[in-house]
């Protein structure tokens, strides 16, 4: 990276950084709280909050469901790196716990004739998958309520454009701090701010399942994701794009929106203006 960006990125990541202590002055709250995946947007966010906080005022929290060691150990190379003592919250128990509890697959009265077994194995997935997330949100909540913090929210720019997170699950946030980066620009941020380079490097992935990662589920890289993006955005260099990719961004953003919105409330005024059934 040039000495000009470096420069650049050092720049961002201070006015990221006074940004996140203006929210904790807003709020009235002394600590900064976020989950550790081992992944770089999680690492990231972390050095970013050590800047804004000192590391003292940081709660990492390291929360395995299930997950693979690298990724632990990745979580503590990050921690260590940035000075911050991780908190483990062993989550494999409640998980396993919901998981036991919820109805089978046979249970009665949920029988959908309609949908082919393929469709239903994929929806089992993901219901599966999101149950994670929401844990781990709940987790992060508790520390932020226990201990006067905010919970600080890993998602970037691209991946909130296409919906890829899990409503009320690493959705479910105070701030934003990577909300305007996409990925490119995290990755250079990662290597201004000393984030372990084998962190930067590896293929990200939410360790929702053995074997999964962003690319593979989503069917684009990022690299592919933050060019078409961007020409969404200025309306510029559409003719260089694969047109089936720009088809398929186009679909996951239109299919997302669901997540961007503010839930909708029911007001008594529209009554009059709702189509009639």
């Amino acid at each position: 990276m040039s000495e000009t960006r470096m420069a650049d990125y050092a720049l961002l990541a201070d006015q990221i950084a006074s940004w996140l202590r203006f929210q904790m002055e807003q709020a009235g709250t002394s600590r900064l709280v976020l989950g550790l995946s081992g992944g770089i947007d999680s690492a990231v966010a972390c050095a970013l909050s050590t800047m804004a906080a000192g590391p003292s005022r940081v709660i990492a929290a390291i929360m395995p469901i299930h997950s693979r060691p690298e990724d632990l150990r990745d979580a503590e190379l990050v921690a260590s790196a940035f000075e911050v003592v991780p908190r483990v919250v062993d989550l494999v128990p409640a998980h396993d716990a919901l998981v036991a509890a919820m109805p089978g697959d046979d249970a009665s009265g949920l029988e959908d004739a309609n949908v082919d077994p393929a469709r239903q194995a994929t929806r089992r997935q993901l219901a599966l998958a999101n149950i994670k997330p929401r844990l781990r949100m709940t987790s992060l909540y508790f520390l932020a309520n226990r201990y006067n913090g905010l919970v600080v929210g890993t998602g970037n720019k691209t991946e909130l454009a296409i919906g890829y997170f899990t409503k009320y699950g690493d959705g479910g946030v105070d701030v934003l701090p990577l909300g305007d980066l996409d990925k490119t620009a995290v990755r250079g941020l990662a290597r201004a701010l000393g984030v372990p380079e084998q962190v930067i490097t590896k293929a990200p992935s939410a360790g929702l399942w053995e074997g999964q990662t962003d690319e593979a589920e989503i069917g684009v890289t990022y690299d592919e994701l933050d060019r078409v993006l961007a020409s969404f955005a200025s309306g510029e260099d559409k003719e260089s794009l694969d047109p089936g990719t720009m088809e398929r961004i186009s679909a996951l953003v239109g299919a997302s929106e669901h997540k961007r919105r503010a839930i909708p409330v029911f007001r008594r005024d529209t009554v009059d203006v709702m189509p009639r059934q």
